[in-house]
């Protein structure tokens, strides 16, 4: 099954099931996001449009872009705010966004199903204003190392989908050779105690 049917037939209870990556996804996104300041966003991987409302109290444009039509389906169906499109794209070819539009490109839970992060970081360098950011939320390398992946539970069954990982040293190396600057990493934990491995991992850079 293709990454694209996966998250079709995912999409009808991905809002709805238990998915502490899920959740957790969101806690991150809005602890790092609010301590800056943006109002053009391209959103990757927006999914449902689970991290979308949050980004409406500030953003004044966001473009959700999104491999699976299911999904676009019912983030469609949340918002019928004008400074909001959805759109179906394949994130591994050139985005249909002009250049120099946003002035910040969150992804969300999207790297691990595509295999080249550097054209991710070019074509961000491309649509990202100067000064503009870069916000990263994946599942930590280290939860992927241990056999963690996506997955979700249709029918009593388990059903895995094909990822790929990418270590840290990885994504500061292309980010480096599309010219961004790193601001900050962080990892996050299902429990403040910080005694087991990470489920996620976030990073900002900087262009």
């Amino acid at each position: 099954m293709s990454i694209e049917q996966a998250y079709n037939s995912w999409a009808v209870q991905y809002d709805t099931n238990e998915n502490k990556t899920r959740d957790l996804d969101k806690e991150s996104t809005i602890e790092t996001l609010s301590r800056y300041e943006f109002n053009d966003v391209i959103e990757l991987g927006c999914g449902t449009g689970k991290n979308t409302a949050w980004l409406l109290k500030t953003a004044k444009q966001i473009i959700g872009l999104d491999f699976s039509q299911e999904m676009l389906n019912l983030a469609k169906d949340k918002f019928s705010d004008d400074r909001v499109r959805f759109e179906k794209a394949d994130l591994t070819k050139n985005w249909s966004i002009k250049n120099d539009w946003a002035d910040l490109i969150t992804c969300s839970l999207t790297l691990e199903h595509i295999r080249d992060l550097g054209h991710i970081f070019r074509q961000a360098n491309q649509k990202l204003k100067k000064n503009g950011f870069f916000f990263i939320s994946e599942l930590h390398p280290f939860k992927q190392y241990s056999g963690s992946k996506a997955k979700y539970e249709t029918n009593g069954k388990t059903k895995e989908l094909e990822v790929y990982t990418h270590h840290i040293s990885e994504y500061i190396n292309e980010a480096e050779k599309s010219h961004f600057k790193l601001i900050e990493i962080r990892e996050w934990f299902d429990n403040k105690s910080e005694i087991e491995i990470p489920r996620l991992i976030s990073f900002v850079f900087k262009k």
